[in-house]
């Protein structure tokens, strides 16, 4: 599917109150940021947003990031953000901001060690083979998250493709790393009763697509 460029994106990002501009600056100190020492999780390729949205809601004791490559699709995200706190007459949510950065600067962005979990939801499958390194599951970004995460830190991995996620069962342990709670069919599984929807999910689901999902953490 062609993303759609909604114009003067950029600069509405770019001036957005809850995004973070040269998130570098805080590498190693993203707890001064949030003004609370707390977990700190990251969502991959977030989307419009409602998955942070409602997980943060859920657990005020956690910081959040959601990281975000394209500019139409962030703005989406903090107008619905922004029409939330309104509708709820809330302020802005203080442990929830994003990123407008590609995911191969991880490690210009955090400390070793300063991301307790990352979330990667119905990320691109990148289907070609030629494209196979570009997938957020490949061992190229696996490397990345394993510089990043807490020595006890989890990999979160949810998906309705399932060639994505048949090859991810065998790049994550391959490079290291051990599954847990693996699943593929979460909403007819016990593991639901903890499950978050993003927008893609509930519009999927409906349809009874069955989503799969895993945790992953480094092996001692």
């Amino acid at each position: 599917m062609r993303l759609r460029h909604i114009p003067g994106s950029e600069d509405f990002v770019r001036e957005a109150a809850s995004v973070v501009n040269a998130p570098e600056r805080y590498r190693g100190n993203w707890s001064t940021f949030f003004r609370k020492e707390a977990p700190l999780a990251l969502e991959i390729g977030m989307g419009k947003g409602r998955f942070l949205r409602e997980l943060s809601a859920r657990e005020p004791e956690r910081n959040f990031l959601g990281l975000e490559r394209y500019a139409s699709v962030l703005q989406k995200a903090i107008e619905r953000k922004e029409r939330e706190e309104r509708e709820q007459g809330k302020r802005e949510r203080e442990n929830l901001y994003f990123l407008w950065e590609d995911a191969k600067r991880l490690t210009e962005i955090f400390a070793p060690g300063e991301v307790a979990r990352i979330y990667l939801n119905f990320s691109d499958p990148w289907p070609k083979a030629g494209h196979a390194m570009r997938r957020l599951t490949s061992s190229e970004f696996l490397k990345l998250y394993d510089a990043v995460l807490a020595p006890e830190g989890e990999l979160w991995f949810k998906t309705d493709n399932d060639g994505l996620f048949e090859w991810s069962l065998e790049e994550i342990p391959a490079a290291g790393w051990v599954l847990q709670d693996v699943t593929r069919d979460l909403h007819r599984d016990v593991l639901a009763e903890e499950n978050v929807m993003t927008e893609y999910e509930e519009k999927f689901s409906a349809r009874g697509q069955k989503i799969s999902r895993l945790i992953a953490t480094r092996k001692k």
